[in-house]
């Protein structure tokens, strides 16, 4: 047995940032494309471009840098920004699962 968690950033109540916002990033990072992210990670290009957008009206800051296409092609790239706002993301995600497994296991024992 183990115990999971899903964490998520919110501004106002609404969110701002998750696993899946996450997984969006990665994929942009990798193919340096919003398109080819979002079918990468099965999200159409609409909804991606609809959270990177909210992402950075709500947190008021550009995190994808976008370059439309035409004879040599479009493109994105990350922002200085977005990969510093998704490293304390990482850490924070990982502090919290490391405080999760020790409660865990005073809660259920080692052995578990």
């Amino acid at each position: 047995m183990q115990v999971r968690s899903k964490i998520w950033l919110a501004v106002d109540g609404e969110p701002v940032f998750g696993s899946g916002r996450e997984a969006l990033f990665k994929a942009i990072d990798r193919l340096g494309s919003i398109n080819k992210a979002a079918k990468d990670i099965n999200l159409s290009y609409r909804k991606a471009l609809s959270y990177i957008q909210t992402m950075e009206q709500r947190l008021g800051e550009q995190l994808v840098e976008r370059k439309t296409g035409g004879l040599h092609g479009g493109g994105a790239h990350l922002t200085k920004e977005a990969k510093e706002f998704m490293k304390k993301y990482e850490q924070l995600e990982e502090g919290i699962n490391e405080m999760l497994d020790k409660k865990f296991q005073d809660v259920f024992g080692k052995g578990n």
